[in-house]
């Protein structure tokens, strides 16, 4: 079965319209979604209700937590805080409960998904090194676990017949039987690795075969939109960036 896994979609309605076309053209049938669907874009609303007529399965990020009050703004820069609070005054009543009840972590299909860590997953911390990737490999009971929040795609993978752990930026891979993984898929809304491409990831689930998909899509349109919105000129202009 091909699963499409996406997630920090950041109110980028451009983005996931584009990431959402190329699923339903390449044949998904299963999706799941990472979390922070809101946050520093313009239209929470929108990539929320559509994320919400994908799929059921859709855990929280840090920006799901702190604006449904989950977690305090003083973990947030100046510029995330404003969005925060702004996107607060976009969601109604029902968007807000809906949040409160994601989860943090979530097994589907016979692999876990989680926005951030395995070990710690209310921290939100970052799995960016060998170290951070095995403390939450220690914790994964699946073959795979697919995470976001850093908006960097990096696969990690651990083979336990050779007791190695290594890392690969490689855009295709194929899951061997001996191995567990860490698959962060990027950024649907606001990339970070330098490259404004939209990246979200499928797994074929009988073959294991893992893959990140870049896209282009209208950047201009969704950077002027958090302009109009009032939004602070940086959430626009890192997105021509991909930074």
């Amino acid at each position: 079965m091909l699963n499409a896994v996406f997630g920090d979609i950041h109110g980028n309605l451009d983005a996931l319209e584009t990431c959402v076309a190329h699923m339903k053209e390449v044949g998904v049938e299963y999706y799941v979604c990472l979390g922070d669907v809101i946050g520093y874009g313009a239209q929470p609303n929108e990539c929320l209700t559509m994320v919400r007529e994908l799929t059921d399965h859709i855990i929280a990020g840090n920006h799901e937590y702190a604006v449904c009050g989950k977690m305090g703004l003083e973990f947030f820069n100046a510029y995330a805080k404003e969005a925060i609070e702004w996107t607060q005054d976009q969601l109604t009543e029902d968007e807000l409960e809906f949040i409160r009840r994601m989860p943090l972590v979530e097994q589907v299909n016979g692999y876990t998904i989680a926005h951030s860590t395995l070990h710690a997953p209310e921290a939100f911390g970052y799995i960016e090194t060998l170290y951070s990737a095995h403390m939450s490999l220690s914790f994964l009971e699946d073959k795979v676990c697919f995470v976001g929040h850093s908006h960097v795609p990096i696969t990690f993978v651990l083979d336990q017949e050779q007791r190695t752990l290594t890392y690969t930026v490689d855009e295709e891979i194929t899951l061997g039987a001996s191995h567990k993984a860490l698959v962060n898929v990027g950024s649907v809304g606001q990339p970070r690795d330098e490259n404004p491409k939209a990246s979200y990831a499928t797994y074929d689930t009988e073959s294991g075969e893992v893959k990140i998909h870049r896209l282009e899509y209208d950047v201009e349109s969704a950077a002027q939109k958090i302009r109009d919105a009032g939004l602070p000129e940086v959430l626009s202009s890192r997105l021509v960036m991909g930074r």
